[in-house]
């Protein structure tokens, strides 16, 4: 996921512009319409040495793309696997505790959600295209990290926001499919002339 949140836009490329020059994308992102993002993720069985690559290369990949969350949809593996990076300085680190920083979201379940909520939304797989989306403002879900551990977890902000806009993809949905048809299909409409001129 990416956001327009001018402070957070801030903060991220501050933060990033020196850790791209470190990091390649190590995983390809897969871009809208590409099919394999509408695939519905399975559960991660077992927490291996494979699932634990996965994890550290998706990491590598939203650090090179200047992203703060990434599921593992997007890099064609379809397994429930998430990550987020909130900017260490940005005030929305307060709601995670220290051990889950960077945050892992391994099969995350939604346990209760609230409110109502709305930002621009942008997505490593629809690079150039934002809109306003609505979400709950308030979640809490429970998962699995990175060594297997169960936790439950409740965020609000920019971070429940990440964490619904990737839960959805896990589900093979897209932020652009809350948009009216109209939009949907100017959307496309503007993917379609750019992928014809890439190839020009």
């Amino acid at each position: 996921m990416t956001s327009k949140m001018s402070r957070i836009k801030i903060i991220v490329n501050s933060i990033f512009r020196n850790r791209s020059q470190l990091y390649m994308p190590i995983l390809k992102i897969l871009h809208f319409p590409d099919v394999q993002l509408r695939k519905i993720a399975k559960p991660v069985e077992k927490i291996d040495a494979n699932i634990e690559r996965i994890v550290d290369d998706m990491f590598d990949t939203i650090y090179a793309e200047e992203g703060i969350g990434l599921a593992a949809t997007q890099v064609n593996i379809h397994k429930q696997i998430i990550v987020i990076h909130i900017p260490d300085d940005s005030d929305q680190n307060e709601r995670i505790e220290a051990h889950y920083r960077p945050l892992v979201l391994i099969n995350p379940e939604l346990l209760e959600e609230s409110g109502e909520t709305g930002i621009k939304e942008g997505c490593l797989s629809i690079p150039g295209v934002r809109e306003w989306v609505k979400r709950s403002e308030r979640v809490k879900i429970r998962a699995l990290d990175r060594d297997g551990n169960s936790f439950t977890l409740e965020a609000d902000g920019l971070l429940a926001i990440c964490i619904q806009h990737e839960m959805d993809h896990l589900k093979g949905k897209l932020f652009i499919d809350y948009l009216s048809p109209l939009k949907f299909q100017r959307i496309q409409k503007k993917i379609r002339k750019k992928a014809q001129r890439d190839t020009q």
